[in-house]
């Protein structure tokens, strides 16, 4: 069983609600692809071999001075079946440590990523919590988190676009990919849905959605209007994926999932238009060749997500918009499989984002196949 990655009972009781979410293939229709196990399993093991043999001396990846890589990598390791004894784990975890502050953040001290670095350092310490060890650590950069978000304490007021989210660091523009991670983290950390800092994120989320409704106002939702999610409305609007000839922000894969994962952690309901139209978008747009809108940029982001929101759904078949029934589990492992490198990495051409980098690659790609197990 997967204990340590349900994020909390409610929010599995909101998954199991959730089921609903998609158009899900019928029992006398039986899927194209089965879970191949042994497939899985096999895919697995190189990338966590490749991982293992890739430490650096120091305890981290690609780099000494910075966590970010390094914690995602850890928290990859772990979700794939490493225990946190485990030696490169155990070294890893205690290096981390050391980005520790007092404020409670955990952090290179000249970063400029300081939510992004401490969201996923949040994410490894909780995979690893066996027994309590860490829970001063995540309590403390729960604390730092709170006090990162943009709200009444940065003087703005909830009618700005940039209200409920957050950016790389305190002073920098907020956006739907670190607020998903600030999201995650605080559900990680123990907080419930109803939390007022999960529900000042919510808002900025339901802004970052191409949809006109009262939970969006704002210049931007009715110029697309369909369903999907884009970077943020903040600061003038931007979206990865580009603006339409009347300034409409472009929807696109990764941060549509990114979107609808976070409106689950917050405790939206399943009737709520926001999810119904962002079900709509994904039965649109449902794709394992790239992230969609966004082409091979951003792709292995795109297959964690991807996967980790389908996962919290608990949606195991579902119809896209064609008629065409997935069992996605196995058309991801088949797809992470073929794309492997001989040497058990991953890694993408297309070097936006970082993802050039075989570290960050392999470690989103193995936190997706950990969210490809069979439900049982």
């Amino acid at each position: 069983m997967r204990i340590n990655r349900r994020i909390l009972n409610i929010t599995s009781l909101c998954a199991f609600i959730l089921t609903s979410l998609f158009s899900i293939a019928s029992a006398e229709e039986p899927a194209k692809d089965e879970i191949n196990l042994q497939k899985l399993k096999k895919t697995q093991m190189k990338g966590i071999n490749f991982l293992k043999n890739s430490q650096l001396e120091d305890g981290l990846w690609t780099t000494e001075t910075v966590p970010g890589i390094s914690a995602l990598v850890t928290t990859a390791l772990l979700e794939s079946g490493v225990p946190a004894s485990d030696p490169v784990v155990a070294k890893a975890l205690s290096r981390l440590e050391g980005f520790i502050k007092k404020d409670g953040g955990i952090y290179y001290a000249k970063s400029n990523h300081r939510n992004y670095e401490t969201c996923i350092s949040i994410m490894a310490f909780s995979a690893a919590n066996q027994n309590g060890r860490y829970n001063t650590i995540i309590k403390n950069a729960e604390k730092f988190l709170r006090g990162l978000q943009w709200d009444e304490g940065e003087g703005i007021e909830s009618s700005d676009t940039a209200f409920g989210g957050a950016g790389y660091g305190s002073h920098q523009r907020p956006d739907l990919s670190n607020t998903q991670y600030l999201i995650e983290a605080l559900r990680k950390a123990g907080v419930k849905s109803d939390d007022p800092a999960i529900q000042k994120a919510l808002v900025f989320v339901s802004r970052t959605q191409n949809l006109e409704s009262e939970h969006n106002t704002t210049p931007f939702s009715s110029k697309v209007n369909d369903g999907g999610f884009y970077y943020t409305p903040a600061a003038g609007g931007t979206s990865q994926a580009g603006k339409t000839p009347d300034g409409g922000l472009r929807s696109y894969g990764s941060m549509t999932y990114a979107g609808l994962k976070s409106m689950i952690y917050a405790g939206v309901d399943k009737d709520d238009k926001r999810v119904k139209a962002a079900k709509e978008w994904i039965r649109r747009h449902y794709s394992l060749k790239e992230n969609p809108g966004m082409g091979q940029m951003g792709l292995y982001y795109y297959f964690h997500t991807f996967a980790k929101a389908l996962d919290t759904m608990q949606v195991n078949l579902f119809k896209d918009a064609e008629g065409h029934v997935h069992n996605w589990r196995a058309e991801l492992i088949t797809r992470l499989e073929k794309l492997q490198q001989p040497n058990g990495s991953w890694t993408n051409k297309t070097e936006r984002w970082y993802e050039a980098d075989p570290n960050l690659a392999t470690a989103y790609a193995l936190l997706a196949l950990a969210y490809c197990q069979p439900t049982k």
